[in-house]
């Protein structure tokens, strides 16, 4: 069998092993596969290659041409899944674990591709939050924006998730417009090298734009500065030892770590055998001891019971776990593969020792089990092993001790206050679970625990058919905890995108916030278009074009036509001695949905035209009454344009609506879509 050579790709060349290199053995079998490293790297040139041709040619590229560029690279890694699958076989994963890791990984990509349309502006500034007004007048305001980081984002992967580790950090610094160094753990990154490769195949990616390291980093923390960023995924130990570089530390160098986490899940009280509840915890515990041999950062690593249910869970997890087939990963019967290596299962049995001290074993003989496959017998395969600790106050080393594999210890509460205080214990975790049917035990599980993690997922039988489970970080929300936990936030849809990009507080005049933000900013300059608005295309609209619409005198006839119309007969608009008394009105006044009609009947051009749909309305104010008798006008002024499809686009229109003394009576923003 020939032993695989795992390249760097550095500086635009593939780099292969030299006298520095390090063997890798299969998990399965444990013979040597691969060899992967280098005696030395130019750390240099790569972070030059990041900074002076990946980062710029991100850079010319808007959020949108960014966000197509990652659902174009998902797509081309999904039609090429399967030479994934079948390099990762050999780090002990199951064909349901390529699915959690591979197509995690590809679906996180789709996600922060789709948010970036949606979400981000097609430009190259992000605006964060709204405007401040810094005067009085409103000619002096405040924006804060959001810009890419000049530099290179240093990712530094663990063994477990070779694909979706890397993609889902990979993901949102593309977005921002952000080169990437990528770091996976030797023992898998041969899997990693074979995406590296297919991505770069593609043709998607500017050059420059990604970047491999198969072995050490060397010295290139060391160069690192304050427009680089770090993020690690690995043990608390590894991430301490990073965090201490003085090169980072001088330099205020951006680091966000994701590391050990002896994560709860906390079966509610009401949650008693025969319940959906109870069978649900069994289920989703025995899928969190099992799915990647435990070798996932998400685990159930404590499970926390009502002292009376205690002995039914380990029984009924005891027997579901029983029928769990260990072995090759690769035959069909197999629902659990080995653990990555060797020298990861005497890690794991280290730790189940320390466990022995605090906790009976009541499931699972690392010493005596059956392994599947004639192939594997020398491989690094451990049975799924429960424990059970009776005094878990009193314990110590089953809250501080993960054992990364496929092991979990029972404890007993007294009551939720205990089991809260119990899952705290873990000093800070990724995410903590709680599986009740009552609500009140909900939100007491959440206010206690909620300082403690990164996550609280809660699950029942009315969200169990389609929740996504225990162990499930999604792109959509954070990734990360407190204290132990590392205090990272990866992912979180554009919030992890913003990791990678600079908030700066900009301040100056209307005009000057509406040329660097590309959105037209109330008290700039506006302009008159050649035509009704309505009757331009998406591309020949521009920010700041105003239609000013002739008045409207709001009559009494119109507001109680209105009311009997559409049945809202409020008091203040048919009450004249109500709504004298009402201190927000003057008397009987216009409903405010009337006032919106009256000027979508000003400002609308009725033809058929480029404007295809309104989609909406933002921002809602409704900020002076008005009375019979008042004249109405409406400013109507392009804000943002959008774009969606090839076809169509979305525009913002602020909308003023002003009395005859030109004193503002509501405000919103309007959406439509218009034919591109």
């Amino acid at each position: 069998m020939s032993i695989l050579d795992v390249a760097s790709f550095a500086a635009g060349e593939w780099i292969v092993p030299d006298a520095g290199a390090r063997e890798i053995e299969s998990a399965i079998t444990g013979r040597v596969i691969a060899r992967a490293g280098q005696a030395r790297l130019d750390t240099g040139a790569m972070l030059d290659h990041a900074r002076r041709v990946g980062g710029p040619a991100l850079r010319r590229l808007t959020f949108h041409d960014r966000a197509r560029m990652l659902k174009a690279l998902a797509q081309h890694l999904n039609e090429h899944k399967q030479t994934l699958y079948d390099l990762s076989y050999d780090t002990g994963a199951t064909l349901a674990d390529h699915r959690f890791d591979i197509d995690g990984g590809i679906g996180t990509m789709f996600v922060f591709a789709s948010k970036g349309r949606r979400e981000m502006p097609d430009a190259h500034v992000l605006p964060d939050g709204g405007i401040e007004q810094l005067s009085k007048t409103g000619s002096f305001l405040g924006q804060h924006i959001c810009t890419p980081l000049t530099g290179a984002a240093v990712h530094i992967n663990a063994f477990n998730f070779p694909v979706w580790g890397m993609l889902e950090k990979l993901a949102p610094a593309l977005l921002a417009g952000m080169p990437a160094i990528v770091k996976p753990a030797t023992a898998t990154c041969y899997v990693t090298e074979g995406c590296v490769r297919l991505m770069l195949a593609s043709g998607l990616l500017p050059e420059g734009a990604l970047q491999l390291v198969c072995g050490g980093l060397g010295d290139m923390l060391d160069r690192l500065d304050c427009q680089d960023v770090v993020g690690f995924t690995g043990s608390a130990a590894t991430a301490s030892i990073l965090r201490a570089n003085p090169n980072l530390l001088t330099n205020s160098v951006r680091f966000m770590a994701e590391q050990d986490s002896l994560n709860a899940s906390i079966l509610g009280p009401d949650a008693v055998p025969g319940t959906p509840e109870f069978d649900l915890f069994v289920k989703e515990a025995a899928r969190e001891i099992t799915t990647k041999a435990g070798q996932k950062c998400t685990a159930i690593r404590r499970i926390l019971v009502p002292e009376a249910q205690a002995g039914a869970l380990i029984e009924a997890l005891s027997t579901r776990l029983g029928k769990i087939t260990v072995g090759d990963p690769r035959l069909k019967e197999t629902r659990m593969g080995a653990l990555v290596s060797q020298a990861q299962k005497r890690d794991v049995l280290a730790k189940v020792a320390v466990l022995e001290g605090e906790a009976e074993r009541v499931l699972g003989d690392p010493g005596d089990f059956a392994v599947t496959g004639d192939d594997a017998q020398g491989g690094a395969f451990l049975p799924p092993m429960l424990f059970h600790c009776t005094d878990p106050d009193r314990a110590r080393r089953v809250h501080d001790t993960e054992a990364f594999g496929p092991v979990s210890t029972v404890m007993g509460y007294r009551d939720i206050e205990h089991a809260v205080a119990l899952a705290n214990r873990g000093g800070g975790s990724l995410v903590a679970s709680l599986v009740t049917h009552d609500p009140q035990v909900a939100r007491a599980v959440t206010l206690g625990a909620a300082a403690w993690h990164g996550r609280i997922y809660i699950n029942d039988r009315t969200s169990m058919a389609e929740s996504t489970g225990h162990g499930a970080p999604l792109p959509h929300m954070v990734h990360g905890g407190p204290g132990r936990a590392g205090g990272g936030e990866e992912l979180g849809g554009i919030r992890g995108v913003k990791h990678y990009m600079q908030r700066t507080a900009v301040q100056g005049s209307p005009d000057m916030l509406g040329a660097i933000t590309g959105r037209w900013v109330p008290g700039a300059a506006q302009t008159t278009g050649p035509a009704h608005p309505f009757r331009r295309r998406f591309a020949e609209l521009e920010p700041g074009e105003t239609l000013v619409t002739a008045p409207r005198t709001v009559t009494l006839e119109d507001i109680e036509h209105f009311a009997e119309f559409t049945g809202d007969t409020f008091y203040a608009h048919m009450d004249a001695e109500a709504a004298a008394r009402n201190p927000f009105f003057p008397g009987r006044v216009a409903h405010g949905y009337l006032l919106l009609a009256f000027a979508a009947g000003l400002f609308v051009d009725p033809g058929e035209g480029p404007v295809l749909a309104n989609t909406g309305l933002d921002g809602l104010r409704f900020l002076k009454p008005v009375e019979p008798g008042d004249a109405i006008r409406v400013r109507l002024t392009v804000k943002a344009r959008t774009p969606r499809t090839e076809d169509y686009g979305e525009v913002r229109w602020h909308v003023e609506i002003v009395n005859q003394d030109n004193e503002p009576v509501a405000r919103y923003e309007l959406l439509t879509m218009n034919a591109a």
